[in-house]
């Protein structure tokens, strides 16, 4: 009897073992790991410090506590982004997802910047206010599920790694096309904007990346995009294009405290303001959830998403007591994990703890930080062209070809998508206080397809292609 209960238990452990693990689930081994997390902290960490990088500009900080906003985001990102993709109780997504500083409320805040009433203590109670109200407001966004069948979240998703690819441009071109002349204050045009060597470097990353794709095998092709900017990085020293400016000066060790600015105030508009900006951020995370989802073959329910939204308003809120500012699932990974094909959360968990110890060892994040743009360059343009790729795939199964209705959605949806992208200044005279609204190009596209959607196909029972929708599940997984 002893040998026969034996047998069973080792029959079962067997067949145990021999159930496939989840992708998302995944836990690769440490070298990987460490490798594939820190690509996904170099295709986010420019963006993860510009936003501290202007607004304490804004503030006319000196530059220690410059230092101290840029630790404090690379902290909190780290802290955010391990919530996210790990899970903790109701908060995290848990899925290969990386956390950073939000560009949606770069505006309203430089204007608080230049109040001299407001300060860098109301920026951070707003950034809480916003915070408390996201997390109760999550829920809310994650309803509006319904509302998102396969021709608009295609429609939303596309317009997200089209609006990316500006970023991208940008980056190969060396940087951003106007700067500020320390000397007067005032723009001027960027005289290395478009520098040929730039461009050819950025095109070798791009070449590289290819390459390594097609004749990598196994982890090589995972780490493509990495091993290209390694090249890319490799040639631009050997150009003298690299600068380790200022790491003699970083500490070897930087410790952050809360509210190392003293107490936050709350001041009515400027939480109004960071309230509606946070509401943009859902929406813009809603969209790149569901991309998210389809690439790793996840079927989200509707407590995914408001464990993730709700994560969003987490990260804004614990950014406001960590001397930061309100955070946001990045958009720019999810093309990492279309190029890469590596859809374990773990990797980002690990990316999460890279991005914390670089807020606790400045030195090391010197280093990152002098990877010139032209290198992230040539990489975006691949990974956000995924992005855009992603929203196409999902447009096929959306029935364009039957259903007229759904091709105004994706033609009219784009279109005003576009506006911010192609014409800056095209709202230019419309009240302020529309500014986050009118000068997202993915929140218009989604406001559109959203409104269009069921105005030409309706909110019945039947999706926009003509298909029974299932009932969305309300379990987690």
């Amino acid at each position: 009897m002893l040998i026969t209960k034996e047998t069973s238990m080792s029959e079962y452990s067997q067949e145990r073992s021999a159930q496939p693990v989840d992708a998302v689930d995944e836990r690769l081994p440490a070298g990987r790991l460490i490798a594939l997390g820190l690509q996904h902290v170099l295709v986010m960490y420019a963006g993860a410090i510009a936003v501290p990088l202007i607004v304490g500009g804004a503030l006319r900080f000196p530059k220690d506590q410059i230092a101290l906003l840029i630790n404090s985001d690379l902290l909190c990102c780290g802290l955010v982004t391990i919530i996210q993709a790990f899970g903790i109780g109701k908060f995290g997504i848990r899925l290969p997802v990386m956390m950073g500083v939000t560009f949606a409320a770069v505006g309203p805040m430089v204007a608080m910047a230049g109040n001299p009433e407001l300060g860098i203590n109301a920026i951070l109670g707003a950034g809480i206010a916003a915070g408390i109200f996201g997390i109760f407001f999550a829920p809310l966004v994650s309803r509006c599920l319904p509302l998102f069948p396969p021709v608009v979240t295609g429609t939303i998703i596309s317009v997200i790694g089209i609006s990316l690819m500006r970023v991208a441009v940008n980056w190969a071109a060396g940087g951003n096309p106007m700067i500020k002349d320390a000397a007067t204050g005032k723009m001027i045009d960027n005289p290395a904007y478009g520098a040929p060597e730039h461009i050819a470097i950025a095109t070798i990353v791009l070449v590289s990346v290819l390459l390594i794709t097609k004749y990598g095998r196994g982890f090589l092709s995972n780490v493509s995009v990495l091993l290209g900017m390694v090249v890319g990085f490799l040639i631009s020293m050997a150009l003298g294009k690299v600068s380790f400016a200022g790491i003699n000066e970083a500490p070897v060790i930087a410790l952050v405290t809360p509210l190392q600015f003293g107490m936050p105030t709350f001041d009515l508009v400027s939480v109004a303001t960071m309230c509606l900006v946070m509401v943009v951020v859902m929406v813009e995370s809603l969209g790149m959830f569901l991309a998210l989802g389809d690439l790793t073959g996840r079927r989200l329910s509707r407590d995914d998403l408001t464990r993730g939204l709700r994560t969003d308003g987490l990260g804004t809120l614990i950014g406001g007591f960590l001397n930061t500012f309100p955070h946001t699932s990045f958009s720019q990974n999810v093309g990492l994990v279309g190029v890469t094909g590596v859809k374990s959360r773990w990797v980002c968990i690990v990316g999460g703890v890279i991005l914390m110890a670089f807020g606790l060892f400045p030195k090391m994040a010197v280093v990152i930080a002098s990877v010139p743009q032209f290198v992230l360059g040539g990489a975006g343009v691949v990974m956000f062209g995924m992005v855009a790729a992603t929203g196409i795939k999902i447009l096929v199964g959306a029935d364009l070809r039957t259903n007229r209705n759904n091709l105004y959605v994706v033609a009219v949806s784009i279109g005003l998508g576009m506006i911010p992208l192609v014409a800056p200044t095209f709202f230019h005279s419309m009240p302020k206080a529309l500014g986050p609204l009118l000068h997202s190009g993915i929140l218009l596209a989604a406001l559109s397809a959203v409104v269009l959607n069921v105005f030409l196909n309706g909110t019945g029972r039947r999706n926009a292609s003509g298909e029974a929708c299932e009932a969305i599940p309300h379990e987690a997984h």
